[in-house]
């Protein structure tokens, strides 16, 4: 018997264990990958916690996986797809196809979305079976540990960038400089846009501009974060990467006239906006979803082109708890990648 391992918890919040498993056999529609590298994301927590409903234990989580295809399930072959071909799997882990959603093309609202960690196992661990409309071609020059990442984190600052309101030239402000926000920084710059950093303390000052952020903003300067950013114009978008509605919540008022809060940071608590603060400026608040299998594609090789690369740390699957609480703990600078091989 072929046997894979995988990194699982088997109560909600318990340690990960690492056990083995018979090789599965992709059916109609699937492929099975080896996985090479899979970010751990901070949304890990909602499968591990068993916080979502459906969630079932053992939890196998991760979905910033990067890898190739070791079998295909029948027909996929028809699709283009082939044996060793290098795919990233995301949050967009397939779509059903049938709902509402779907059939009006919008796959990532898809009401049945198929998330790997909640709707079949992630991937942390050597092998996973996924929908072949998950799959996200990794181009040439992009490593595993690279491209997983960008299947998560990446493709919802990318995404939540491009169809933002803002184009070229206009003042972009990026919300917190960590595992989604210094991705986000890079894209804004690499697009074109004027782009302001904001995050806490004096001393990330440097870092944003290592990362090519055109201003800082000190949000315990004192100095109030919408005061900052309309002394700069006014920000046509703000790209709120960080899960804090009170942060989020500081921003709106330096919005431009139809300038637009893309939030993509999760916080439970609401924010403090009222009606007041849109009507007379005309500004949008919307929320921003993550991004199909195509968006993925579409982010990496915007990646490949621009040189931007996710700053990780690569530790065995075998550690992957040790891992997982540093992740937990904050202590990640900026992704942890568990790794294969």
């Amino acid at each position: 018997m072929s046997t894979y391992r995988v990194a699982q918890v088997t109560a909600p919040n318990g340690a990960f264990e690492l056990v083995d498993r018979e090789v599965p056999q992709p059916g109609p529609g699937e492929v099975r990958i080896a996985v090479e590298a899979c970010g751990i994301c901070h949304s890990d927590a909602l499968f591990v916690s068993g916080a979502l409903p459906g969630v079932t234990f053992p939890e196998v989580p991760g979905h910033e996986m990067a890898g190739h295809i070791e079998e295909l399930g029948h027909d996929v072959w028809s699709r283009g797809w082939k044996v060793g071909d290098r795919v990233a799997v995301g949050w967009f882990g397939g779509s059903c196809g049938h709902c509402k959603p779907c059939r009006q093309g919008d796959f990532i609202v898809c009401a049945n979305l198929k998330v790997p960690g909640w709707a079949y196992d992630g991937g942390f661990g050597e092998k996973v079976i996924a929908p072949a409309d998950a799959l996200a071609r990794i181009p040439d020059g992009l490593s595993a540990a690279d491209a997983g990442p960008m299947a998560c984190a990446g493709v919802t600052t990318f995404n939540g960038l491009r169809r933002s309101s803002a184009r070229p030239g206009d003042l972009v402000a990026v919300l917190g400089l960590g595992g989604l926000g210094h991705l986000g920084v890079q894209y804004a710059v690499a697009m074109g846009f004027e782009t302001v950093g904001i995050a806490r303390g004096a001393e990330k000052a440097d870092f944003a501009k290592q990362l090519g952020a055109h201003h800082y903003v000190d949000s315990t300067s004192g100095t109030p974060v919408a005061e900052a950013l309309q002394s700069l114009g006014g920000a046509k978008a703000v790209l709120a990467t960080a899960g804090n509605s009170e942060a989020i919540t500081a921003t709106v008022d330096g919005l431009a006239p139809r300038g637009e809060l893309v939030v993509i940071g999760a916080d439970t608590a609401p924010m403090g906006i009222n009606p007041a603060q849109l009507l007379m400026a005309a500004r949008v608040v919307r929320g921003h979803p993550s991004g199909t299998s195509q968006d993925v594609e579409d982010t990496m090789a915007f990646s490949a082109l621009h040189g931007i690369r996710p700053m990780t740390e690569t530790v065995p699957l075998d550690r992957a708890d040790e891992a997982y609480q540093k992740m937990l703990a904050g202590q990640a600078r900026f992704r942890m990648v568990l790794t294969n091989g």
